[in-house]
């Protein structure tokens, strides 16, 4: 090769190296820093009635276990430190048929919290190796649910319910918390279109200090009769907020009809009722990736309405002051 042909050549295969650089070390982030760069966000939401107290409620969503995760085993259960009011759980705790103990070791110290929970698809179902990228072209009506071997969620609802904590699969209740009533509420997972809204339908308990509902999965469809009835606030996961995210765009999907603006955080669904998805604490087993999404729980400081400006509402911190490892 002449030298004027090597200088020609070699500004562009410098930015190829450099591409190709910047490339291996942000999979290697995404792959190996982000997934345990533990994360509490926090938000006060105006949503109680306005002679409650304020509630401090942990949202947990998507764990996602494998008996070897240790680290977020030992971070959840730190988080009892916080002294939550109420735990809600919104689902795909597991993604092991041997992940029950590892569930109930993070979960351990909340269980003596008041606790509601729900399941999501990977509750029920294990994962299995799909395509990503069939996500960035298929609407989610198309998509074709892929099951892999069962999940012995039996076993998870029954320590939980043993603790204490109340399923809501399509239960519509009272309960007593920090002194309050609250009207809750819940449905089966909407992905796998086990939901059934019409088990649940009707007006919450107006002298409820606060009306809630939670799904795992946040679904138009079932966020919409849940603002119809007059609930107050709705807790869902499913999303892993995008789980890769642009830098200024934020999440490319929900893998769900939600729009990709609300794929995690607080929001508001309508005039009356606030929205919270959870970017949840992990990911299948076949994509352990993140990026600028990292793994989540949420404390949540309900406050009587008309006492916060939504401006002050959401943000998030990390490690809160708790352990990572």
């Amino acid at each position: 090769m002449s030298p004027a042909r090597h200088r020609k050549t070699s500004p562009a295969l410098r930015a190829g190296a450099a591409t190709a650089a910047i490339g291996a070390a942000t999979l290697a982030y995404a792959a190996g820093i982000e997934p345990t760069r533990w994360t509490l966000r926090t938000a006060e939401l105006p949503v109680l009635s306005r002679d409650a107290r304020p509630l401090r409620v942990l949202h947990i969503s998507d764990l996602h276990m494998l008996p070897g995760h240790t680290s977020k085993q030992r971070w959840v259960a730190s988080l009892a430190e916080l002294e939550p009011d109420l735990v809600v759980n919104t689902g795909d705790n597991l993604s092991h048929p041997a992940a029950v103990p590892a569930v109930l070791r993070a979960l351990g110290p909340l269980l003596g919290v008041p606790g509601l929970f729900i399941f999501g698809s990977n509750d029920y179902f294990g994962p299995k190796p799909k395509n990503p990228a069939r996500y960035l072209f298929e609407r989610g009506e198309n998509r074709k649910l892929i099951h892999g071997p069962p999940l012995p969620w039996q076993d998870l609802r029954a320590a939980f319910i043993e603790h204490g904590w109340l399923d809501l699969t399509h239960v519509r209740t009272t309960i007593t918390v920090a002194g309050q009533k609250l009207a809750v509420a819940g449905v089966d997972d909407p992905h796998l279109h086990y939901d059934r809204y019409s088990a649940i339908a009707g007006r919450p308990d107006a002298s409820a200090a606060l009306r809630l509902g939670i799904t795992h999965s946040p679904e138009p469809r079932v966020l919409d009769p849940f603002a119809s009835d007059g609930y107050d606030l709705v807790l869902a996961g499913h999303t892993h907020g995008g789980q890769l995210r642009v830098p200024g765009l934020g999440a490319l999907v929900t893998n769900c009809e939600l729009d990709r603006s609300r794929a995690r955080g607080t929001s508001r669904w309508s005039a009356d009722m606030w929205l919270h998805v959870s970017a949840g604490l992990g990911t299948s087993p076949f994509a352990p990736v993140r990026f600028a999404c990292p793994p989540e729980a949420s404390l949540l400081t309900l406050v009587p309405r008309g006492s916060t400006p939504a401006a002050k509402t959401g943000g998030s911190r990390f490690n809160a002051g708790i352990g990572v490892r």
